[in-house]
């Protein structure tokens, strides 16, 4: 027979090769038996993980999300919905007429369609609630009606967000004012409808590349414009209903101030109502380079501390009626009392994302104390995570929502894992042995999340405190069961007019709060300064530690690969030589001495942090003029820098004056790099970067290394999304200027 007509025989069930015919035509790199085997291990190593598979269902959602704001377009976002879906349906098909590997199937499906769902809720939320900004800066004229009052005593100003029409299109636009306390009058409430004089502003981008990006959180929150009110305000109808909550809170607060001065009672309306307008700039910096901050927001420790001191008063309380006590389960009814103390405290409180996420959490738990199933649990974190992105999909990318679950991820991996438990298993010990091991707990905790939460603390914040941890086994213990526990009884007492010592007591006990935290910050080397750390050396933090937490066993060691990885990359990351503002009027030298040089001596205390910041330096800065390697006249500044071996010549303008036009050619002629916050001619033409107000509108803020010929601009993380109005990212290359 000819070789031709060789017929191999295929198993009619699963119409595949065997094996030894596989192997005559195989090519090594690709073979049925390799990938099978691949197959079989993931297969076995999915059916051991049981339970554990539930939380990367929440992960696959998140990632989902994170795709919608990495990629930049209509086109990309429909590409990978179209992707998931056909993979997906691909996966069902197959598996219909094959029964191999049911599990490894079944999550590969699921793992799609969570992307897929992820993506398309963001994408769905940003159409649904994205507002357009406004055209351009506007002094204005506007009638409205006022949708939210927030005080802000410690800045001299209340804020109103208003819901207007645009007076030249008649579109409705929402809109937040800032108004100076002096002009404050008591029936600007909630309902209220106004008139006023404002100076408008669209939502500011990110002043720099990684900086906070304003314009984004406008867009999800419905803003098209913020400003500052000119002049007094006339109210041309008074509200008819006042916000019952809204009022309440202002109230508390209010109250609160009135019974601890200073310091100690601006935290104390902050842990009682979430009012944080009266805290001082200085306490939130000092609580924040200890640490400590967290203390100050509305949060899991907060809420699980009134959830669980309404579980413990309610179960005490119902077991002295013997009635109720033999016909019914107290834990059950005593957690129904302890979810609805936490229900109300969340909305009390403002209903943050991060206090709803603890809310629900703590109603979790208390579910799972109820059903007597395990309270702290990883899948417990999962469902909440998942609660709060469905409904606010926006929160996977801001601070709050990360260093949150990222606190509690690491909390609960934690105590969950086998040596801890073994630790903290109760043995027969003194009352000082068993006090012992709980401190040494209580400090490993802590240095576990602040592990945990400074990768996203430096690429937030560009800073992270290094002794938080210790300063937390001291803050959390007396926040939770000084602090809080001495506030509530004093507006306990405050009914019957006997709260004073109470109040005395809770003062005291947040002076020591301050006074720790004051004392944490201002130690030697107490806050890290960190320049911009790159979306791709956060994504392998992230992913690392996520591995971490979901699973058990060794396979989790395999996380520390991503995350010894990104720490590597990230201190071998060039600090920016040149940082260059969205408008051109702020630049940064860095490199040049132990100080960063301005270009400008600025009053706004917010140019100058992004600077230093993103910098990663901290002290005064040192403007050009005062720099004696600089040569600066009232309309330019030439700098020369020297990276490499090489020098680079920098100009820079200073002022909008006319310049005659040969004589500035010239001058760009003799430069590298020229940066403008004005239209420049087109005879003028650098060497290498012409960054003036043609080029900025485009790209907006410039992060320039001159070591290696790069920059990275504002426009790169942007894309097509709604919120950015500049253009396309470009080249990160300094090339010629044509």
């Amino acid at each position: 027979m000819a070789a031709s007509e060789v017929q191999v025989p295929f198993d009619d069930e699963s119409n595949e090769p065997p094996d030894d015919a596989n192997a005559a035509v195989q090519r090594q790199w690709l073979s049925w038996p390799q990938l099978s085997s691949i197959a079989a291990v993931l297969e076995q190593f999915l059916n051991r993980a049981g339970f554990e598979k539930g939380p990367w269902l929440t992960v696959c959602f998140a990632i989902g999300i994170a795709l919608w704001f990495q990629l930049e377009n209509f086109w990309e976002w429909g590409a990978v919905l179209i992707l998931c879906s056909g993979a997906a349906i691909a996966a069902t098909c197959w598996g219909w007429r094959h029964e191999r590997h049911p599990v490894l199937r079944q999550s590969a499906i699921a793992i799609l369609l969570m992307i897929a769902l992820g993506l398309s809720v963001v994408w769905a939320r940003s159409e649904i609630v994205g507002a357009d900004a406004i055209e351009r800066p506007q002094v204005t004229v506007l009638t409205g009606r006022i949708l939210e009052r927030d005080e802000q005593p410690a800045r001299d100003r209340v804020r109103l967000v208003l819901a207007t029409r645009d007076p030249a299109s008649g579109d409705a636009l929402k809109i937040r004012v800032n108004v100076p306390q002096s002009a404050d009058q008591a029936d600007l409430l909630e309902g209220s409808v106004v008139r006023l004089r404002a100076r408008l502003m669209p939502p500011a981008p990110p002043m720099l590349p990684g900086a906070y990006d304003f314009s984004r959180t406008a867009w999800f929150a419905g803003l098209a414009a913020t400003g500052s009110v000119l002049g007094d305000i006339a109210v041309v109808e008074p509200a008819n209903e006042t916000d019952a909550l809204a009022s309440t809170q202002r109230q508390l607060a209010s109250h609160v101030r009135s019974q601890l001065d200073g310091s100690a009672g601006a935290i104390a309306s902050a842990l009682a109502s979430g009012d944080r307008g009266s805290i001082s700039d200085a306490d939130e910096e000092a609580m924040r380079d200890a640490g400590l901050t967290h203390l100050l927001s509305i949060s899991g420790l907060h809420v699980s501390a009134v959830i669980a001191a309404a579980y413990l008063i309610a179960i005490k309380l119902l077991a002295l009626w013997p009635w109720l006590a033999l016909r019914a389960r107290l834990p059950l009814v005593a957690a129904g009392f302890a979810a609805l103390a936490g229900v109300g405290y969340t909305l009390l409180t403002g209903a943050e994302v991060p206090t709803v996420r603890s809310c629900v959490g703590a109603i979790l738990v208390l579910a799972a104390l109820a059903l007597g199933r395990e309270p702290l649990s990883l899948r417990m974190v999962a469902a909440a995570a998942l609660f709060v992105l469905f409904l606010w999909p926006e929160s996977l990318v801001g601070p709050s929502f990360q260093m949150s679950f990222a606190a509690v991820l690491a909390i609960v991996a934690l105590h969950n894992s086998a040596p801890v438990q073994a630790y903290l298993a109760p043995r027969e010990e003194s009352w000082f042995s068993r006090s012992g091991r709980r401190v040494v707990m209580l400090l490993v905790t802590g240095m576990v999340i602040e592990i945990a939460l400074m990768p996203i603390v430096l690429f937030h914040f560009h800073r992270a405190g290094v002794y938080g941890a210790f300063a937390n086994v001291v803050g959390i213990p007396l926040t939770t069961f000084f602090s809080m526990p001495l506030i509530g009884l004093a507006l306990f007492l405050d009914i019957f007019g006997l709260g004073a010592p109470a109040w005395w007591a809770a003062g005291k006990s947040l002076d020591i709060l301050i006074g720790i935290a004051h004392f944490t910050a201002s130690q030697p080397g107490s806050v890290k300064l960190m320049p911009e750390m790159d979306g791709g050396i956060f994504a392998l933090f992230v992913s690392g530690g996520i591995w971490l937490a979901l699973w058990r066993g060794r396979v989790r060691l395999l996380g520390f690969v991503p995350v010894v990885l990104a720490a590597m990359l990230f201190l071998a990351s060039p600090v920016p030589d040149l940082l260059v503002s969205g408008d051109g009027r702020h630049v940064g030298v860095a490199g040049e001495g132990d100080r960063l040089l301005v270009l400008r001596e600025s009053r706004s205390d917010y140019a100058r942090d992004n600077l230093l910041e993103l910098a990663g330096m901290d002290g005064e800065p040192v403007p050009l003029g005062k720099w004696p390697d600089a040569n600066c006249s009232p309309d330019f500044c030439v700098l020369p820098v020297t990276r490499e071996g090489r020098t680079w010549q920098v100009l820079m303008a200073r002022s909008n004056i006319r310049i005659e036009e040969r004589a500035l050619a010239a001058a760009c002629d003799r430069s590298d790099i020229v940066v403008a916050d004005r239209y420049l001619p087109r005879s003028c033409k650098p060497k290498w970067l012409k960054a003036d107000r043609r080029m900025l509108d485009q790209t907006g803020g410039l992060a320039i290394n001159l070591t290696n010929g790069t920059y990275n601009s504002v426009a790169d993380a942007q894309g097509d999304h709604g919120w950015w109005r500049g253009g396309a990212g470009l080249t990160r290359s300094l090339m010629p200027v044509e």
